[in-house]
């Protein structure tokens, strides 16, 4: 759906990694999490507005995640997002982890919209025309 990802840089510090200086595998999830916070922030949404404002909140329902190679202390990362589908209370996104731009791991995450009562919640319906055209624009996924 959308061409362009956005970039968020993440440093490997020793808390992220296990006795032998390898990213421990559950923090890839944690990155992700993190990048798509900020890519969340970047189009004008942060988390507290998507529930303050507007009663929608962003809960993972699937991911699947192929880890190609490690990444280690110190290392500098980058998380790529791109929207790869927008249908119903669905948010599909292909989150890639890179380091010098070979990736170390791929993922799909699957996100559902939910209102305040942790109910699915169509996303064309409950957020602003502009955060979902943004959502299918390339170049600002």
């Amino acid at each position: 759906m959308s061409e362009a990802a956005h970039r968020h840089p993440v440093r490997v510090y020793y808390e992220d990694t296990d006795a032998a200086g390898i990213v421990y595998y559950a923090n890839y999830l944690k990155f992700a999490e993190r990048a798509r916070t900020e890519w969340l922030r970047d189009l004008g949404y942060d988390h507290r507005t998507l529930a303050g404002v507007h009663g929608v909140r962003f809960a993972v329902r699937a991911c699947r995640i192929d880890y190609l190679r490690p990444a280690r202390l110190d290392d500098l990362l980058e998380v790529e997002t791109r929207v790869l589908a927008l249908s119903g209370a669905r948010l599909v996104l292909d989150q890639r982890v890179l380091r010098a731009g070979e990736p170390l791991c791929t993922m799909e995450i699957v996100l559902v919209a939910l209102d305040d009562a942790l109910r699915p919640v169509r996303i064309e319906r409950a957020l602003p025309p502009a955060f979902v055209a943004a959502l299918r624009t390339p170049g600002r996924g």
